[in-house]
C-alpha cells in the first residue's frame, strides 16, 4: 500500500508525538508499504520519513516549489515530487494514496485532514482515512465533528468517513482493513 501521512512540520512538539511518528514510519517500512508525505525535513514529517528510510522503506515527498526554494525539503526522500502550488500538492498526495493517516499537527495538517474528509463526503476520495489520536490530540476535533452531526450539519453516516486509531499499529491495521467508501454517498452530501 501507499500511505499518505499528514503531520506537523514543527520541531518544537512533545516527544510523545515524535515517537508515534517514528513508530509509524518504521511500521510502514517493515510492512512493505510506501510512505508519502509533504517532504518536510523537520517535525513529525521528518521523524516519520527518517524512521521509514532507516527501516529500509520507501518515502516519497510531495512539496510545492516555493518550499523547495526556502530549503524546507527533506533531502533524503526516495523520490521528491515538486508541484506548482499547495493545491496540486494535496491532489498529488491523495491521488498516490491507498489510504491517508493523519498524525497531530497544526492548521496545515488539520486543513489537509478536513479537506480529504470533505472529498470523501462528496465521493471524490473513496479510500480509508485514519486519525491517529496520539495522546488524545484530536479529542476536541472529534468532539466538534460529533457536534456537527448532532446538530445536523452532517449526516450520522458521515461519521463513518474516518476511523480513529490510538496507536501506529492500529492505524495501519485500519488502513488495510477499512472498506472503500461508496461513491453513491454523494447523494447524501446535501441535507
Amino acid at each position: 500500500m501507499t500511505i499518505t501521512v499528514y503531520s506537523a512540520s514543527s520541531g518544537q512538539v512533545p516527544a510523545v508525538y515524535l515517537n508515534a511518528a517514528r513508530q509509524l514510519g518504521t511500521l510502514i517500512a517493515r510492512q512493505g508499504h510506501t510512505l508519502v508525505n509533504g517532504a518536510g525535513r523537520t517535525g513529525l514529517m521528518g521523524a516519520a520519513t527518517d524512521a521509514c528510510l532507516a527501516a529500509g522503506g520507501e518515502a516519497i515527498g510531495v512539496i510545492p516549489r516555493f518550499m523547495v526554494e526556502q530549503g524546507w525539503q527533506h533531502d533524503g526522500m526516495t523520490r521528491l515530487i515538486t508541484t506548482d502550488d499547495m493545491h496540486r500538492r494535496k491532489e498529488t498526495m491523495a491521488e498516490m494514496s491507498d489510504a491517508c493517516i493523519a498524525l497531530p499537527g497544526g492548521v496545515g495538517t488539520l486543513e489537509e485532514l478536513l479537506e480529504i474528509i470533505t472529498w470523501k463526503q462528496l465521493g471524490l476520495y473513496l479510500k480509508p482515512i485514519i486519525v491517529l489520536n496520539t495522546a488524545g490530540y484530536f479529542d476536541a476535533l472529534l468532539a466538534q465533528l460529533d457536534r456537527a452531526t448532532d446538530e445536523q450539519f452532517m449526516r450520522p453516516q458521515h461519521k463513518q468517513i474516518w476511523r480513529v486509531a490510538q496507536t501506529p499499529a492500529e492505524a495501519l491495521e485500519l488502513a488495510a482493513n477499512t472498506p472503500l467508501w461508496d461513491a453513491a454517498v454523494r447523494k447524501y452530501a446535501a441535507l
